[in-house]
């Protein structure tokens, strides 16, 4: 019998690295490159074809936390990262004009258990903060993530009472307008409140057949 030659030995190792890599799948290629995502891409590459504003939103997230967990053609995934359950930026923008015209695509979650009665008082207050009962999530979507940290504290401030929709409309359009001026009020730096983790979904009850 004839010993394999270092030839022979290399081309076994290629075809049991491409079979690996095969049934590996194409998300474990991209994890190596940071994150999951399309075959042979990174995150980096994906956003390269995004519009600007969009491109740039999300280079100062991955900047600032580090390559997504998660991507797609489309949207960049974070999880647990600072003081957010999940973070994703996306590539498509959503037009918004209040407090002034403004592309949103950026959407950052915590875990938190919004009052019924308080859901009418949060959708006159703002349509980019949206609230998932069952999942026991809260959310905010705009261009900036200091914006998010200001729609969910006074989305926070109207669930306990403490404003009225009103009052945190009045108090977000001018918080957000110093902002732009340079002022960075608290509100806008960190959550004034501690998000619960895990204990806020809600289920329902099964109906009476």
């Amino acid at each position: 019998m004839c010993e394999p030659t270092d030839k022979d030995t290399s081309v076994s190792r290629r075809t049991i690295v491409r079979g690996l890599l095969l049934t590996a799948g194409a998300t474990q290629v991209s994890a190596l490159a940071g994150g999951s995502g399309p075959t042979g891409s990174t995150a980096s590459s994906v956003i390269q074809s995004w519009p600007q504003v969009s491109r740039e939103v999300a280079m100062k997230i991955m900047a600032k936390y580090g390559p997504p967990q998660e991507f797609t053609v489309s949207m960049l995934i974070w999880h647990n990262n600072g003081v957010w359950k999940r973070t994703i930026v996306n590539r498509d923008t959503i037009p918004h004009r209040f407090p002034v015209p403004h592309p949103d695509m950026l959407e950052q979650f915590v875990d938190y258990r919004v009052p019924l009665e308080r859901y009418d008082d949060l959708a006159h207050y703002d349509g980019s903060v949206i609230v998932e009962r069952t999942k026991g999530e809260i959310s905010a979507r705009c261009d900036k993530e200091e914006m998010n940290m200001l729609a969910l504290n006074l989305a926070h401030d109207i669930s306990t009472g403490r404003r009225t929709w009103q009052d945190a409309r009045d108090f977000y359009a001018k918080t957000a307008m110093a902002f732009m001026g340079g002022e960075k009020a608290p509100y806008t730096q960190r959550l004034m409140f501690k998000a619960p983790k895990g204990t806020t979904a809600d289920p329902d009850q099964p109906a009476n057949m």
